[in-house]
Parts: C-alpha cells; structure tokens; sequence
C-alpha cells in the first residue's frame, strides 16, 4: 500500500513529520476439549497507526478503516490530537538508520501450507495420546494457535520497514484425579518449524506433571534451599521485566535506578534481550519506531549493562534507543537468562533437604515489579537426600527477586520460553522463605 499521497496532504496541512505503522493478522485457534472439536476460528485483521507532528507535539490515530479517501480526514484528526496534548517531552520520528540485520527464518511456509484438516488432526492426535497415557486423567483439553503477522512501517522522512512472520503453539491442559484430588497441568510448544511440534513430549510432560502432583500436601514453614523449574522462574522474570526498562527508571519506579555497571546478580547470571533468535515471533530487525534492533547483554556476568529504551527514554538519558520501543511504549523482544551447563537432575540430585518448585501461582499481583519483593502461592515437590519424597502444595514462597538473582548457585541448561517470549532455564537458589503448614 503507497501512502505518499497521505504525506503530501499532511505536509500541505503543516505537519512537521507523520509515520504510518499497518498491521495485518492472520489467526488460527483450534481446541479439543474431552475428544470433541470445541473451537475452530479464523480470523484476518488490519489496523493502521499513525503518528504525526504538528507544532512539536505528537497526534495519533488508530482505525481499522484502511482506505486512503479518508487520508484528509485522518490529518485533520491527527491535528486535533496533536492539539489537545500538553506534555513538553520532545517527540520523534526516526528517519531510518543505514543499517538493519537480516533476520533469517522468521517465516515458515510450510506452517501455512498444512492444512486445517491435518491440523485439526494433530490436535486430536494430541489428545488421544494424552487420555491414553494414564487412566487418572479426568479431563483433556488440547489446543493449536497460529498466527501471521505482516508489518509495514512508513514516514515522511523516507523511512520504509517491511516485515512478515508466522508462529504456532501447540500444547494441551489436563486434569488428574485420584480419590478426592485432582491436579491440573500444562504444557506446551511455541515454535515456526513444524518439526518441533513432539507429541509424545507434549503428553508425557503434561500427564506426568499431574499424576505426579497428586496426593500433595503442605511442608513446616521455614528457609528451604530450591530448584525453581524453568517455567516457574520465567514467570518469575516476566514479572518483574519492567524494571530493566529505561521509562520505569526514569520515573524513579525500579529498583535499578543508578545501577548500570553494578552487580545485581550472581556473577554466572547472564540475561539477555535477543531480536535475533529463530522461530520467534518477537524477532525481527527493527522495533516499532523503526530503529534497528540489536542483541543485548542486559546482566552480564551479574553486572547490570543497559536498560531497554525507545526514542523518548534514549533521549532523555542522551544515548542512542535499545530498538526497544513496541506499542508506544517499551517492551523486550526475546528476553531471557542464558542457560547454563547443570541439568535439571543433577541440580535436584545436589539438594540434600529442599524444594522443587514446579508452579507460580498470581505473578500479576504477588510480585510488585518497583521493589522486586514477591510473595506467591506454589507447588512443586520436597526433595531429601537427592530424591523427590512427596509432592507439594498449599505453600506460599516470599523474597526479593535481585536477591534471588544474587542466590542463584547452579544454573541449568534446560531454557524454556513462556508465551510472551519471556525464558529462563532451571535455577538452584541458596534459600528461599516458605510458609507453609
């Protein structure tokens, strides 16, 4: 789509600067529920953004009307926004950059070209293997979603960004129940390569998480060394990402504020922010101002680097944007701590009296992302002399999270995703406060 003729009206209205950002979806969400094709939609979208100067401060306009007739009408309201705003922050539009990575395989063909009915096939697939495994299993719910996403990215300066990427997931929910328990569990793929998509792993992680959780109780409260299990330390992280972000510094709301080039964590803690990383969604060579991403150490070797910024943030600190202004504001790409070289097991194996903590319940509101402290309900299992005794629930754990970071004594090299993007691989932590019965 040309939007020139949109500039050249807003440049005749007196708009310093204006930028469009169209994005189109494409979604797929399939569900099974108890052996029945439950959910089977469709659906494509386009939105259109656009931002514009006009007497040094910033209009928007966000419509779902794409069609260039209205371009005068559109200039006219982006006017009228710019007008209405009082804030003297400086605003940008980015006139592109020389240059800009290419990023490989962020769109896979043959995730399009299967079809719905071999897709819908896999997710039955799915499920029959899951109420196969384990006669405990009451309840199955399995699921397929897929998505395309094409942006483009165009301004009056000359600025022109195109990119198209495709991601699925696929995975399952399951109940378990013995006697008078029952116990729930979920896992998951998310990937752009059909070839990743294991059944066998889906179903066996998700009915052995839980078969395996039934039957559990509480332990005494008290200090516990623990393994926190990569799903749960990336729930964990995601929770508190904000306070790496260059605006939660600035309005004094992280506990990161003057703290670049000090150590905040073990000295093997690496955390990263990759825009790079294959079969992601979230990868792609620029952000949403068009300012070319890059692959940043965040935390290395414990010691603070950077923080994300955008135009805005980078500015007022008087250095050069992250690449990491997303949706008007700041958000990572693939943000993540590097795994180490300890497994899973031989991290549980060296606790000689500990928990395993499998779950995170209410990180979005146990976990206050300004003072890093958390207090969240949690399972898991207790774990003497290197060998899991009994499963656990009903325990609430409580800390800080840098120091957390700080008692980290194994990292493992077992790095899991979540859905927003968000990895971190097994931790053994030194301590950590448990309430328990």
């Amino acid at each position: 789509m040309n939007f020139e003729p949109l500039f050249t009206i807003a440049k005749a209205k007196g708009l310093e600067a204006i930028q469009v950002y169209l994005e189109q979806d494409g979604k797929l969400d399939l569900e099974v529920f108890k052996g029945n094709l439950e959910k089977h939609e469709m659906a494509d979208t386009a939105v259109l953004s656009i931002q514009a100067i006009y007497k040094g401060k910033m209009g928007k306009l966000r419509t779902e009307v794409i069609d260039l007739d209205l371009a005068e009408q559109w200039v006219d309201e982006l006017i009228a926004s710019a007008s209405l705003i009082e804030s003297k922050d400086e605003v940008f539009i980015y006139e592109g950059s020389d240059h800009y990575e290419s990023v490989e395989g962020l769109r896979q063909e043959a995730l399009e070209n299967l079809s719905i009915e071999k897709k819908i096939a896999m997710v039955h697939a799915l499920d029959d293997k899951i109420r196969q495994k384990d006669s405990r299993i009451d309840i199955s719910q399995t699921f397929y979603g897929q998505v395309r996403k094409r942006v483009l990215i165009q301004n009056s300066k000359g600025l022109k960004l195109e990119k198209d990427v495709n991601n699925a997931i696929l995975g399952a929910q399951v109940v378990a129940r013995e006697n008078d328990d029952s116990r729930s569990a979920f896992d998951y793929i998310q990937s752009n390569d059909l070839g990743d998509f294991n059944l066998d792993d889906i179903a066996n992680q998700c009915v052995e998480k839980a078969v395996s959780q039934l039957g559990a109780q509480s332990v005494p409260s008290g200090t516990y060394e623990v393994v926190l299990k990569n799903s749960a330390s990336a729930s964990l992280l995601h929770a508190h990402v904000s306070m790496f972000s260059a605006e939660s510094v600035q309005k004094g709301m992280s506990k990161l504020v003057d703290k670049l080039g000090e150590t905040i964590a073990d000295e093997a803690i690496n955390i990263v922010d990759d825009p790079f990383r294959k079969k992601s969604a979230k990868s792609g060579a620029f952000d949403d101002e068009g300012v070319p991403t890059s692959y940043k150490a965040m935390v290395s070797n414990g010691k603070l680097t950077t923080y994300m910024h955008n135009l805005k943030t980078a500015k007022k600190a008087d250095t050069s944007s992250t690449g990491n202004g997303f949706k008007g504001g700041i958000s990572p790409t693939n943000f993540y701590i590097e795994a180490g070289k300890t497994s899973y097991d031989e991290a549980v194996q060296s606790l000689d009296k500990g928990l395993v903590i499998t779950d995170l319940q209410g990180t979005h509101a146990g976990c206050n992302p300004i003072s890093g402290d958390f207090s969240l309900q949690a399972s898991g299992y207790l774990v003497e002399k290197g060998k899991i005794v009994q499963p656990v629930a009903l325990i609430t754990v409580a800390g800080n999270y840098l120091s957390l970071l700080k008692d980290v004594t194994a990292i493992c090299d077992d790095l899991k995703m979540n859905f927003g993007f968000i990895g971190s691989p097994s931790l053994k932590i030194k301590s950590l406060v448990v309430s328990g019965s």
